[in-house]
């Protein structure tokens, strides 16, 4: 095959045209890593390295376009671009180059997200955990970096109680409220017996 014509599609993008037929449109940092020129000639197996090649620089870029968003877990940003540049090898090369360069951390997201779920939403650890995980976070990471909040969980709950299902606890023999609000704990991640240690604790406060 041989370029028959390249000239500026729009900003950096060049199309490439091989044989008067086919076009390609590259970035021009493409173009000048492959030496393409007018008259070149260029075999099956370099077109497709040119054009993985350019696949990549656009996944990359793609992604560099995503993190100035909000953050990414290595998981979440995989099947953010898996979707359309299809290919498994491609986009796990370029989930290595942004964490290589830092853009991407687990443990850093792990942290972020722990944060968040914990100190704003109040959720409890079991929930905290299982969201982390459902990320694409190392169970160890998660586990790791939710130890600096051990002290946390039975704060946030006895808050919950008082802010939020103190209207489920005004008669300590009233078991179906108590219920309710107990349920709406399990949810938010605690366990039975921390729950049932707080409503105690709760009611021997208001007492």
């Amino acid at each position: 095959m041989e370029i028959t014509s390249i000239k500026q599609y729009k900003g950096k993008t060049y199309e490439v045209e091989l044989d008067s037929q086919k076009k390609l449109y590259l970035h021009i940092d493409i173009i000048v890593d492959f030496g393409l020129s007018v008259g070149m000639r260029i075999d099956k197996n370099e077109l497709k390295k040119i054009v993985y090649a350019s696949n990549f620089h656009r996944a990359y870029q793609y992604a560099l376009y995503c993190l100035d968003y909000r953050d990414y877990s290595a998981e979440d940003m995989y099947q953010k671009i898996i979707k359309t540049y299809k290919s498994e090898k491609l986009c796990l090369s370029v989930i290595r180059k942004l964490a290589g360069a830092g853009l991407i951390d687990d443990r850093r997201y792990a942290e972020r997200l722990a944060g968040k779920l914990v100190e704003s939403k109040k959720y409890g650890y079991r929930r905290v955990k299982r969201e982390i995980i459902q990320k694409g976070i190392d169970e160890n990471i998660a586990e790791d970096v939710l130890i600096k909040y051990n002290e946390s969980y039975s704060q946030n709950l006895m808050e919950l109680l008082k802010k939020k299902y103190y209207r489920y606890l005004t008669d300590s023999a009233d078991r179906n409220s108590i219920e309710k609000a107990k349920n709406a704990l399990v949810r938010y991640g605690y366990g039975f017996d921390e729950i049932n240690c707080a409503v105690k604790e709760y009611f021997n406060n208001t007492e």
